[in-house]
């Protein structure tokens, strides 16, 4: 599949763990927090089942973030242990999840040049979920901004969020194509708001934003590679 003739396209790329590294930030300090429960009467694989239900539970009121994911850890060190988390527990677990802010920005190898082509020919817009002050924070450390005509940071990614993109943007939801790794999030809503779809698989996706793929939608394709996206449009 390549894009169709005509006027340039309208391109909108999710950020995390498709313009740059992100999730397996996460996952290590989940492996600290599962080091530090193994004095608890449950596993690590029904403990970290026990976190994936309250990170799901919670992401419709807390959103997405750091600081989500240190009430997430919490809540479950209280329900696997059995007690609150003491003084000294909380403070760990706020290093656990405060340390996936400190680490450096990794781009995703190819990410610049493949948008500065993309760019010449297509418009682009940068579309992420999260904490705003924490999105923003990778934002500007990835210095990818001025790639962008439009950067969009919002708090969930339906398909209400892709409509209303495209109605402020002005753009036709039939040349425009939602790029990301998340499923979820990225790909069906796109799809059921009218948009064309492309997932770019990422090895540690976040295992909430896993689900079926559409693959029979003929506006929708997986482009194994970020830099392999310069052979489509």
């Amino acid at each position: 599949m390549t894009a169709a003739p005509g006027p340039p396209l309208h391109l909108i790329f999710d950020a995390d763990d498709t313009l740059w590294q992100s999730n397996w930030l996460f996952e290590e300090a989940i492996e600290a927090f599962l080091d530090a429960l193994d004095h608890a009467p449950l596993g690590r694989d029904e403990a970290r089942a026990i976190l994936d239900e309250i990170e799901r539970a919670n992401a419709g009121t807390h959103g997405y973030g750091v600081a989500a994911f240190r009430h997430s850890l919490a809540v479950t060190w209280e329900r696997v242990a059995g007690h609150p988390p003491d003084q000294e527990t909380l403070a760990h677990l706020g290093r656990l999840a405060d340390a996936v802010l400190d680490q450096p920005l990794e781009l995703i190898p190819g990410v610049p040049e493949t948008l500065r082509a993309l760019g010449t020919r297509h418009e682009l817009t940068m579309l992420t979920k999260g904490h705003p002050e924490e999105q923003r924070l990778k934002v500007d450390r990835s210095g990818l901004e001025p790639l962008f005509a439009h950067t969009a940071i919002v708090f969930e990614k339906d398909a209400a969020t892709y409509r209303a993109l495209v109605r402020h943007r002005g753009i036709d939801p039939a040349r425009t194509w939602m790029i990301g790794n998340s499923p979820r999030s990225d790909i069906w809503p796109a799809l059921d708001a009218g948009l064309g779809a492309i997932l770019i698989p990422h090895q540690h996706t976040w295992r909430l934003e896993m689900t079926d793929l559409p693959t029979d939608h003929p506006r929708f394709m997986v482009v194994e590679r970020f830099a392999r996206l310069s052979e489509h449009f």
